[in-house]
């Protein structure tokens, strides 16, 4: 203690790095290697610690009360104590053992927790993978992402045409490009129905969403359940503080399905939609829930979403080390990097190390795993029972809809019609008056 005391190395930091080997005396190098008590970290954190916890160990911690032999490798101990000493100094430490809640990190796994009638409060995150089947292109994806047809447009960076600054000086680009994130036939897809479905067994704690199509809302998820942190079209208002008017989504609709880029009717100011740009702060209705929302979290399930954004992306971390999280996407994504773990922040998903007891990738479509989720957890006949009912109802409403806008034409074109006719009746009758005063003044001919 009193080299840590004269060393510029803080104590508590001192205490958790090897000590320097003393004629090489074994009991000093197992004494080092020695945790006083269990590390927090995740066991995503290294697969190389969690391998030298003492034999017999389930939970998979990185350190152990146990000393260890001297096949201990420092490396591995070296990060697993710096991970722990970060994490405690940033306020992340808790006295709680990691509890493996699933019997094996596979999809078999995952349908035999929710079965055992312990999983109470799934919170899904989705991105724009989860829509691709409705026609709506997502951002990244090499040919068909949003991000790679905006060349015609030559902006500054691909994403410029979702920053708020580019957005205010020049909004045609994002209009131009509304149409296609803005379809006017908006049919959720088998995704969107799985998650319903969540809802309707009494599982779906809430639904936070990356995307700004409303295709939730269209499948029938309540709206207090969902949570757009990147906000939505369903409104929009004017840019001019001043004025601050807010539109419906049909006015907006309308002017995209045009082309035309909406102004201010009053102050001729550019009409924005209640989407986050690059640059605005996400609606307070995304913190204020997602605190309270994660801690009771006892199945994550994240679909279509590359979890490149921030802070949407930091959410899988959120939930407690033990709870279980799901991956339905093309490819693996949020897996956190060496720095992070180092920190003990951000140690994001973890598929393919050993210590892995509680992530899960399903590759594929999200609809196609959706699809065999719903299947394994025995409700595919719920799910398509669902989808018919629902889209039954939906096209009901389109042509509803259709004929009641047909109706208001035809309404509306009478209308005018007779107007016009009342009009034109009006004339001649003035100009008949008008004939008549005329031969009246007019003299009359000897």
């Amino acid at each position: 203690m009193e080299e840590a005391t004269k060393s510029s190395t803080p104590p508590e930091l001192a205490k958790l790095l090897p000590e320097p080997s003393s004629s090489g005396s074994e009991e000093n190098t197992q004494a080092t290697a020695t945790s006083t008590q269990p590390s927090q970290v995740s066991t995503n954190v290294t697969s190389s610690a969690s391998a030298s916890t003492t034999q017999g160990s389930e939970t998979g911690s990185a350190t152990s009360k146990e000393p260890r032999g001297e096949d201990t490798e420092e490396g591995g101990d070296l990060l697993s104590n710096l991970s722990h000493y970060f994490y405690q100094k940033l306020g992340f430490d808790t006295d709680e053992e990691a509890v493996h809640v699933l019997e094996e990190p596979t999809l078999d796994g995952i349908v035999r927790y929710i079965h055992g009638k312990k999983c109470k409060n799934v919170i899904a995150m989705i991105g724009a993978g989860i829509s691709t089947a409705a026609g709506i292109p997502d951002f990244r994806s090499p040919t068909s992402g949003i991000y790679s047809k905006l060349g015609k447009y030559n902006l500054p960076s691909p994403e410029a045409i979702f920053e708020i600054g580019y957005f205010r000086r020049n909004p045609a680009p994002f209009y131009s490009l509304a149409r296609q994130l803005f379809p006017q036939d908006l049919k959720p897809t088998l995704s969107h129905y799985f998650l319903r479905l969540v809802h309707e067994k009494g599982l779906l704690l809430r639904l936070y969403t990356q995307n700004i199509d409303g295709l939730e809302r269209v499948a029938g998820v309540p709206v207090e359940k969902i949570v757009e942190a990147h906000g939505t079209f369903h409104t929009s208002h004017c840019i001019n503080p001043a004025c601050n008017r807010i539109f419906t989504l049909d006015w907006l609709r309308d002017k995209i399905a045009k082309d035309i880029v909406p102004f201010c009717p009053v102050c001729s100011s550019v009409i924005k939609p209640d989407i986050v740009f690059f640059g605005e702060r996400l609606p307070e209705r995304f913190f204020e829930l997602s605190e309270e929302d994660f801690a009771r979290c006892d199945l994550l399930i994240i679909i279509g979403t590359s979890l490149q954004v921030q802070p949407f992306a930091g959410l899988v971390d959120k939930v407690h080390n033990s709870i279980p999280r799901l991956l339905i996407n093309l490819e693996k994504c949020g897996q956190g990097n060496l720095m992070s773990k180092i920190l003990g922040l951000g140690c994001g998903l973890d598929f393919d190390s050993e210590a892995n007891y509680r992530d899960v990738a399903l590759l594929g479509t999200c609809d196609s795993g959706c699809r065999l989720v719903a299947d394994r957890l025995g409700w595919k006949d719920d799910l398509s029972r669902l989808i018919e009912r629902e889209e039954a109802a939906r096209i009901a409403l389109v042509e509803a809809t259709a004929a009641a806008k047909l109706a208001a034409e035809e309404a509306t074109a009478a209308a005018t019609a007779a107007v016009k006719q009342q009009l034109q009746k009006q004339q001649q009758q003035k100009h008949e008056e008008e004939s008549e005063k005329k031969a009246v003044a007019a003299p009359s001919k000897p």
